[in-house]
């Protein structure tokens, strides 16, 4: 990202100067505002394994597992919830996950056999094995930035602000 140099002059009213400058100085640094971006995202991203809805606001095709079983999809254990975190500098913030299975469930895959002639899997719930060519496992997107997220992320810039030219 390219950065502008610039500087705020207001002359004849030191007042409105030093106001300026203390909002160019807290402008400067930004890991602070970057800081609480990524702990606001993290936080509305793992609500999303609560509510089960994408970014887009579209509800997640309810998982085998969590329809036999109870439960939320995509929320056996928690660990893939539990897993999201932010990474913050100056001049960004990325909100993700470590866990190599975590783009199957944002982008979705279908899975066949490499070294076999089918996949062998136990079901869920008690009900026996099962062989198949492929199995489809739906994109349930969790990572992504909703109608609500922006203008949460919004109000956290104009604090920011706001909170430079006190």
């Amino acid at each position: 990202m390219a950065q502008a140099d610039f500087s705020i002059r207001a002359d004849g009213a030191r007042r409105v100067e030093r106001r300026l400058g203390r909002l160019l100085t807290r402008l400067g640094d930004l890991l602070p505002l970057m800081e609480t971006l990524g702990a606001y995202l993290e936080s509305t991203t793992r609500h999303r394994f609560e509510t089960g809805i994408a970014p887009d606001g579209r509800a997640w095709k309810p998982s085998l597992r969590a329809k036999l079983e109870g439960g939320q999809t995509l929320v056996k254990d928690g660990h893939l919830r539990d897993s999201i975190t932010y990474l913050a500098s100056n001049d960004r913030v990325e909100v993700g996950t470590n866990k190599l299975y975590a783009a199957v469930h944002q982008l979705g895959a279908t899975i066949r056999p490499v070294s076999a002639d089918a996949l062998h899997f136990q079901l869920p719930g008690g009900l026996g094995f099962r062989t198949a060519q492929e199995v489809i496992i739906p994109a349930r997107p969790y990572l992504g930035i909703s109608g609500s997220d922006v203008r949460g992320i919004e109000r956290h810039v104009d604090r920011y602000a706001e909170a430079a030219l006190a």
